[in-house]
């Protein structure tokens, strides 16, 4: 393993690192308050206020903001009652509407399981969503008002309250169809112009979420849970993954997405785009639940007679194509690698490409994964032919290299003047072994993000791994290591062993001074903790790509016969103005007759 295999690997370990520490799990700083009006408040002309009070009262302030009654005179009657659900299911979805508050309260996605293999549900009673109406001199929360079913058939129910104006709250619930997770929704604002105040043109809806954790490694769950947005015309963004988080913008937005590891329930606003947004994030202690989301969504009012609001709800699966399908750019919330776009295209184009049409009519993810190595070794197999031929030249120009080092060792500047005449002479880049391993980067860190984000993987077991896409632990220590963690990952260990065998074998081939060499066998031992706890499948994927390299160099060290080479480079010597030099090579020199003339000066 020369110097620039090991400047290479060194910064993919530096990236892998890099990755771990800033989307790795971090102790919440302190807790965010989470608005949640239940109670009446006075409304003003000024847009915000209402949102301001809520505040005021969730902070125990009510000197400036005392409600005058928990209700209105008079709707009393709408504010109580027994609480019913209502079920809608095709093959894939069921959900529950309930009766107080006429909102989703229970979302299962059927075809699924949790860790625990128990049903999966992305929503339950710990999530409230409803509207805040400013009515008259108050602000009424639709959360404390009890619908009835006016109309409901096998796949819609409206849910409906009358209000004692003679205005009326519809919130209509339609599935798609059978075998989708979309469901249609509807809210209609009727004959309420005269109860919301003309100088309010706006409410609100407030949305709460209690993620439930359904993986088996909760930490790993809970740093890949956080809120997805994509305000009109833009790329959508999302809040940070690692700590608590909030933000506020007053841009139209398209939909607000409660994101998990392979997961997310999304509210899609299909005709008038949210006028502006409150979004926050709170991580929870515990395993039950990964992390407390809000979004407080501000939704346009024109004083008609009857105001309609088209949206539709997504409760399912972060799968590409599904996703994709819906010309949203909700795919993006699976992390691919969005934000540098060679990782996102070769996840895009390549990788996902490969694992639909091996998983067409293979079944075992273990043999995908090594089929996808294979593709990946055959794809890159000029780069890498490249750069171990450049090394075994290096190899071969390693005894001329020593006599100019004991020449001009001394002389630094002459020393590299006299290396670059013999690499032009016979023909060598000394950069020729660096270059093709950096062009790999892409396909190494895109491996990286795919793998864990894969929900092709989960749940899908291979040997003694039970879930291809968390960790396979073999035995649990009966304490924690730092930087390791408590279980025992084969997988990892069979990579990290692999990789140590292959730097040994590239150690005892190439021309690396001695004191790179322990470098090459620490950063091993360092991705063994980093990886531990990562997707199985990633290390499975590095331990077959292991495995292929050895075969791989194998065939290039019978292919490439070093006397010839030898043989090679001396007829470049005799002909020196066959070799055309490199612009790298060109400007190298360039550099090397300035730093000379500045020296004589």
């Amino acid at each position: 393993m020369d110097k620039n295999t090991v400047t290479g690997i060194s910064l993919i370990a530096i990236i892998l690192l890099a990755s771990f520490y800033f989307f790795g799990p971090k102790k919440s700083a302190k807790p965010i308050i989470v608005n949640h009006v239940d109670s009446t408040q006075p409304v003003s002309a000024k847009k915000g206020s209402i949102a301001d009070t809520a505040k005021k009262i969730a902070a125990g302030d009510t000197t400036s903001a005392k409600p005058k009654s928990n209700v209105p005179t008079g709707w009393e009657s709408i504010t109580t009652g027994q609480n019913k659900e209502y079920t809608l299911e095709n093959a894939k979805l069921r959900i529950r509407i309930a009766s107080k508050g006429g909102m989703i309260d229970y979302a299962e996605l059927k075809n699924y399981k949790t860790a625990a293999q128990k049903p999966l549900i992305l929503l339950d009673s710990s999530s409230h969503s409803g509207y805040q109406l400013p009515i008259g001199s108050q602000t009424i929360s639709t959360e404390g008002l009890y619908f009835t079913p006016i109309a409901q058939t096998a796949g819609s129910i409206t849910m409906a309250v009358k209000l004692p104006n003679g205005g009326q709250i519809e919130q209509t619930y339609f599935l798609k169809n059978d075998s989708d997770y979309q469901v249609g929704y509807k809210l209609v604002l009727d004959g309420m112009k005269d109860v919301i105040p003309n100088n309010i043109n706006y409410f609100f809806l407030n949305w709460r979420g209690a993620i439930l954790s359904n993986e088996h490694d909760s930490t790993i769950s809970k740093i890949n849970t956080t809120i997805h947005y994509r305000n009109v015309g833009e790329t959508p963004s999302y809040l940070s993954e690692t700590k608590d988080d909030q933000e506020t913008f007053k841009k139209p937005t398209d939909w607000v997405s409660f994101k998990q590891q392979f997961f997310c329930q999304t509210l899609i606003s299909t005709e008038k785009p949210f006028e502006d947004a409150e979004l926050s994030t709170e991580l929870t202690t515990g395993n039950t639940y990964n992390k407390k989301l809000k979004a407080e969504l501000t939704l346009p009012y024109g004083h008609s007679q009857s105001e309609t609001y088209n949206m539709q709800y997504y409760f399912g699966p972060l799968d590409y194509h599904l996703m994709r399908g819906m010309h949203l750019d909700l795919e993006r919330q699976i992390p691919l690698g969005w934000s540098f776009f060679l990782i996102a295209w070769v996840n895009r184009f390549l990788v996902i490409p490969a694992f639909d049409f091996l998983s067409g009519f293979i079944s075992n993810y273990g043999i995908i994964i090594l089929l996808i190595a294979v593709l990946i070794k055959i794809i890159t197999l000029p780069f890498t032919y490249k750069s171990y031929l450049s090394s075994a030249k290096m190899r071969v120009l390693k005894p001329e290299l020593d006599e100019l080092k004991a020449k001009f060792g001394k002389e630094p500047t002459k020393l590299q003047g006299e290396q670059m005449k013999l690499y032009r002479k016979a023909g060598v880049s000394p950069f020729g072994g660096c270059l093709p391993l950096l062009l790999q980067f892409p396909i190494l860190i895109s491996m990286y993000r795919f793998f864990p984000s894969s929900i092709e993987l989960r749940q899908q077991g291979f040997l003694w791994a039970h879930d291809l896409s968390t960790y396979d632990s073999i035995y649990t220590l009966p304490f924690s290591i730092p930087a390791y963690g408590n279980h025992v990952s084969l997988f990892c260990i069979l990579m990290t062993i692999s990789t140590i065998i292959y730097t040994h074998i590239n150690n005892q081939l190439s021309p690396q001074q001695s004191e790179f060499k322990w470098l090459s066998y620490i950063m091993p031992i360092f991705l063994l903790g980093v990886f531990n706890r990562y997707a199985a499948g990633l290390s499975l994927y590095y331990f077959y790509f292991n495995i292929l390299t050895f075969v791989q160099q194998y065939i290039f060290k019978k292919a490439i016969d070093e006397k010839k080479l030898i043989a090679q480079i001396e007829e470049n010597k005799k002909k020196p103005t066959a070799t055309k030099k490199s612009r790298l090579q060109q400007r190298l020199e360039d550099l090397q007759k300035q730093q000379q003339a500045r020296t004589r000066r």
